[in-house]
């Protein structure tokens, strides 16, 4: 007799920091594949339950004050796509150093560039930016906004699922 044992985990928690087009694209994708949507963003413009019916929740707060109070599981997924450069470092800032299953960082090489340099200037610790995935998603040349949410959730199935997709 062979006996399977398949370990049923609960659906992950995906928090999009920062509701924006991608953000909008990659919560109704991933809705789909399985993880429970989390939406922050200090504008009600674009964080509401309208935009984002499917979500478990909608938060409309300052993003950093939000993470510094928040409480996020191990196993959370969390991709930072904010609408500019301060609200990203402000994110990171906030969840470089947790021990989360997946942290995402938006933008191109240099602007991450920008940011790690002035997380390490406050003394962020390396190890910890090692762990961002950054630029995030996988490379399938994604230009617009449905196109990059599809390379996001690529790159969040594959760490799910303990593929190689090591943070650059």
């Amino acid at each position: 007799m062979e006996v399977y044992i398949e370990p049923l985990e609960a659906a992950p928690r995906l928090y999009l920091i920062g509701a924006g087009h991608v953000a909008y694209h990659l919560a109704r994708i991933a809705g789909d594949a399985g993880f429970r949507i989390h939406v922050l963003d200090d504008r009600e413009k674009f964080a509401n339950a309208e935009r984002f019916p499917h979500a478990d929740e909608v938060i409309v707060e300052s993003i950093p004050e939000w993470l510094h109070r928040a409480t996020l599981p191990t196993n959370a997924y969390a991709v930072v796509v904010t609408r500019g450069h301060r609200h990203d470092l402000d994110a990171l800032r906030a969840l470089a150093a947790r021990d989360l299953r997946y942290v995402g960082l938006i933008g191109s090489r240099a602007k991450v560039a920008r940011i790690y340099e002035a997380l390490q200037a406050e003394s962020m610790p390396p190890e910890c930016l090692r762990r961002v995935h950054a630029p995030i998603g996988l490379d399938i040349g994604a230009v617009t906004p449905a196109e990059i949410a599809v390379s996001i959730l690529a790159e969040l199935i594959a760490v799910k699922h303990g593929k190689s997709c090591d943070a650059d």
